[in-house]
């Protein structure tokens, strides 16, 4: 419900708090006090549309400011966490505060618990939140799209669409693997003879997968090796061959070690150097000789890799496909053979378990559709016998129900439109396009009072709706606003005394004079019981309040609380 409103700098008002309650709450006050606009300020914190004309002159910018107390499993809270906005609940989760910023260029910020949003965003959440309901405005029950789920409210069917968009999207599911696979057999059957010579060849090609860049680089190395084999035995040939210095140098180092013992200090140092470069030569014969062995290879095996080199290349062109995807196209084309093969089986399961879902899709549809028809019934009967006390006794409302088995959808199979008949013998059409401003008024009064807090946004506000109308109408409205107000909380804007007699919370609005008379400002007060009674016998008399009318407002107020 909605428990706070406050505005800031929007067309006559300046600064504005209203503390909400539950029940009935009026708004009452002279023609031009500024209800109109405290019904735009409202409808623009719910995502309404923007107008640079809303800021009040010389002001920037206006904000308004909407506090809910929102169940934790509402709807709108779904819609939150839809769009990635969890994070946006306060640290109560109970409260929810929906905040629209209007500049005066034009632009719009939108807000919820201080996190930025989209409008889109806002205006979904204030509808599930709100429903505002006037002459003339588009976000009343007249959309005919909501039609079916008010009906499945009405008649308690939640849990009956549920299964049957369980069924629908298991329907769905096995209808759409059903194409896919018959897509595919009928593929792989147009290729048949060319699948099979296909798989049969890559098959015995048997490629693998990084094989060419492993044949490429082996086949480098061998080449390489080639070359350089020549210049490594002589190399080889020159440390450890019939002219190798090893011999001659050992030999020396056998006569220096004899001579000693006589002159170590001469001898030692060059018995050292030479026996590390005999080292460091026998090294190099040991390098050279595993290198030798490395770049030594059987010319037959470069031929092998040379031809299954140009055998890979030569497929990958035939199937033009690199060389590394003909592993994989080797193992898509054995599948596509063995479905050609299998396939056929498969597709038999595959009708059995799509007609089968098709049949539980249907007979679920067909039982709601039936569910639904009981109820248009029973929703026809209640809201025409709320029509006579609300002067529409010779209108008639109904529920259009059309089952379409050819035009299945997730919420079955039902077409679903509120019509209405305003006088007998005129043509019935939908609700929007046959009822004038004012019967329309009365019949979503009619409607919502039946439909209580079934399908209903939990705050709901009525503009106007006993516009023309007096006496035992709009006695007859009151009393369904205050039957109504027990389930949800309701809203509204009347000049009808009858209708605000029965409120649990009046508020006066008014226009100021300030700086002079230089301008105006709107004004909203809560009146005590006291201040009421003068509200409505201004209500009933007009400017001159007497005390016929005082008397009578008394009546009005004690008649309502009895």
């Amino acid at each position: 419900m909605l428990a706070r409103l406050s505005i800031r700098d929007i067309v006559l008002i300046e600064r504005l708090d209203i503390e909400f309650s539950r029940g009935l709450a009026v708004l009452t006050g002279e023609t031009g006090a500024g209800k109109s606009i405290l019904l735009d300020a409202f409808a623009l914190a719910l995502g309404g549309r923007g107008d640079a004309t809303l800021v009040r002159h010389g002001a920037e910018q206006g904000q308004v400011t909407a506090t809910f107390d929102v169940p934790e499993n509402h709807p709108a809270m779904k819609i939150l966490a839809d769009n990635g906005l969890e994070d946006a609940r306060s640290e109560d989760s109970c409260e929810m505060i929906l905040r629209r910023v209007q500049l005066a260029d034009g632009r719009t910020r939108a807000f919820i618990n201080d996190q930025s949003i989209s409008v889109q965003t806002l205006k979904a959440v204030g509808s599930a939140l709100v429903e505002i309901h006037g002459q003339h405005d588009e976000r009343a029950l007249v959309d005919a799209s909501t039609h079916r789920r008010l009906l499945d409210a009405f008649g308690g069917h939640e849990k009956d669409v549920a299964a049957v968009e369980h069924l629908w999207e298991a329907r769905r599911t096995a209808s759409a693997s059903l194409e896919e696979h018959r897509a595919s057999v009928e593929r792989a059957a147009r290729e048949a003879d060319y699948l099979r010579h296909a798989s049969a060849e890559l098959k015995q090609l048997a490629p693998q997968e990084g094989e060419e860049t492993s044949l490429a680089s082996r086949r480098t190395i061998m080449m390489q090796g080639e070359k350089i084999a020549t210049d490594l035995r002589e190399a080889q040939e020159a440390i450890g061959g019939a002219h190798s210095p090893v011999p001659a140098l050992s030999a020396a180092v056998r006569r220096l070690e004899r001579r000693a013992a006589n002159s170590p200090a001469l001898v030692e140092p060059a018995v050292k150097a030479i026996d590390a470069a005999i080292n460091a030569l026998e090294e190099a014969d040991q390098y050279l000789d595993a290198a030798l062995r490395a770049a030594d290879f059987d010319p037959a095996e470069l031929e092998r890799i040379e031809e299954r080199l140009f055998a890979l290349r030569a497929a990958a062109r035939k199937y033009s496909t690199p060389v590394d995807r003909l592993a994989a196209l080797a193992v898509q084309m054995a599948a596509d053979v063995a479905l050609i093969d299998a396939g056929a089986e498969q597709l038999k399961k595959l009708e059995a378990a799509a007609l089968e879902a098709d049949k539980r899709y249907a007979a679920a549809a067909a039982k709601l559709s039936a569910a639904r028809a009981k109820a248009a019934q029973k929703l026809d009967k209640a809201v025409n016998s709320e029509l006579p006390p609300l002067k529409l006794e010779r209108a008639s409302f109904s529920t259009q129900l059309e089952a379409d088995e050819s035009a299945p959808g997730p919420q079955g199979i039902d077409r679903v439109e509120f019509w209405v008949q305003t006088n007998p013998g005129t043509r019935p059409g939908p609700l929007m396009k046959v009822a004038s401003g004012g019967e329309l008024s009365r019949f979503l009064l009619a409607l919502k009072v039946v439909l209580a807090d079934r399908g209903s946004a939990p705050t709901l506000v009525f503009d106007e709706i006993d516009t023309g109308v007096g006496g035992a109408v709009a006695d007859a409205i009151g009393t369904r606003l205050s039957r109504l107000a027990s389930k949800v909380q309701v809203m509204a804007v009347t000049h009808a005394p009858q209708v605000a007699a029965r409120a649990s919370q009046h508020l006066l609005i008014s226009k100021d004079a300030l700086d002079k008379g230089k301008r105006v400002a709107t004004r909203v007060n809560a009146l005590a019981a006291d201040h009421r009674r003068e509200e409505i016998a201004r209500m009933l008399a007009g400017a001159e309040i007497t005390a016929e009318a005082r008397a009578a407002a008394e009546r009005l107020l004690r008649a309502a609380t009895a």
